[in-house]
């Protein structure tokens, strides 16, 4: 059975499960999760514990068959934590996790929880992973996105007795925030830790934190991913989008790579406008490109802004910043690579933020 991460506390206090699988990209928030199930199961007689990574197709699986399926009148209650890190378990690991999840049904004495990455639709479908979805729980850890950050941020500043100032400032000081840590949300906790170190709460119980006091202490620990930028550029953030490819400069991101990025959501955009100026609706062009979820919500909003003059340019010049990060000059363009990507983004950023052409 499915349950979202806020729901967790909730469930606890309901009962404790013998099998739990948490699955997903963000390490914080899996191991918050993880914690706040052992302590659980510690308050109520677990005392062992015990820990199996499953690394490479030869895993021995004997072992962690015996330990899920001990029955013990005497011994303690225990913990077993099953650790796949690719997220494959193979045909063995397969047959295993199913038989685990059967025994966990009539095994009050061992709590399983099964730690995995985020997983594709493939595998959610697979025989196992149905298996430890329909004998226990199943929690999918998601990443906190740009959007809900200065909330998240907030949020925890109150549950260590701080917060922001009111209104305006106080907004500027959690995007501030936000901008620091983006995409580093292990950083990020660190970071609102620290401010309770460096700014505690006095004897009346005030902790409004200024923007200058966040400015003085938090670190610049933002990362940044391809995929995101693609996001920041189809909504236009023009600002955002500049402090990204400084980033991924930083980090030493392929130019390459961020150009690929960068043209396939041109072309993507052009072949979608192509097919509708040949008839077909939006969500049919959108389905024929294999474009969905977030990306798909962004094309519907940017597409109505584009002309297709407009596209055929931004291919053109697509193909110059091409030859660019690969070494070649182009008439009017800059030579560094990171400049011509700057140029580009900010013209296919500019497209997205057009007023929409006339119908």
């Amino acid at each position: 059975m499915q349950i979202a991460a806020h729901q967790l506390g909730q469930h606890l206090q309901r009962g404790l499960k013998s099998l739990y699988t948490l699955h997903g990209d963000e390490p914080l928030l899996q191991q918050e999760a993880l914690d706040t199930i052992r302590a659980t199961a510690r308050a109520q007689g677990f005392t062992e514990r015990t820990s199996h990574t499953v690394a490479g197709a030869h895993f021995d699986w004997s072992e962690v068959l015996a330990s899920g399926g001990s029955l013990s009148l005497f011994a303690d209650k225990q913990i077993v934590e099953i650790r796949i890190p690719s997220g494959k378990p193979g045909k063995d690991g397969s047959a295993a996790l199913q038989q685990l999840a059967e025994m966990s049904r009539d095994n009050d004495s061992t709590l399983t929880i099964v730690l995995l990455p985020r997983l594709d639709k493939l595998t959610k479908s697979s025989a196992w992973f149905a298996a430890l979805d329909g004998f226990g729980m199943s929690l999918q850890v998601d990443p906190v996105e740009r959007a809900a950050l200065p909330a998240w941020i907030a949020q925890r500043l109150g549950a260590q007795g701080q917060r922001v100032a009111p209104g305006e400032e106080g907004q500027r000081t959690l995007q501030f925030f936000a901008d620091r840590v983006e995409g580093n949300l292990l950083a990020a906790h660190q970071e609102i830790q620290k401010l309770a170190l460096l700014f505690p709460v006095d004897a009346a119980g005030a902790g409004v934190l200024s923007l200058a006091q966040v400015e003085s202490a938090v670190l610049n620990v933002a990362r940044y991913d391809v995929f995101k930028l693609s996001e920041a550029v189809l909504a236009g953030q023009a600002v955002r989008v500049q402090r990204m490819l400084d980033g991924l400069q930083a980090e030493g991101e392929a130019e390459v790579l961020v150009h690929y990025t960068l043209s396939e959501d041109i072309r993507a955009l052009k072949r979608v406008k192509d097919a509708m100026a040949q008839g077909r609706p939006l969500p049919m062009a959108l389905r024929e490109q294999r474009i969905w979820g977030a990306r798909e919500r962004l094309f519907e909003r940017v597409l109505p802004r584009m002309r297709d003059l407009d596209l055929s340019q931004l291919l053109q010049d697509a193909h110059r910043v091409d030859g660019i990060v690969k070494g070649l000059k182009q008439p009017d363009w800059p030579h560094n690579g990171w400049q011509a990507l700057h140029r580009l983004a900010l013209q296919l950023c500019g497209l997205c933020t057009a007023s929409p052409t006339p119908k």
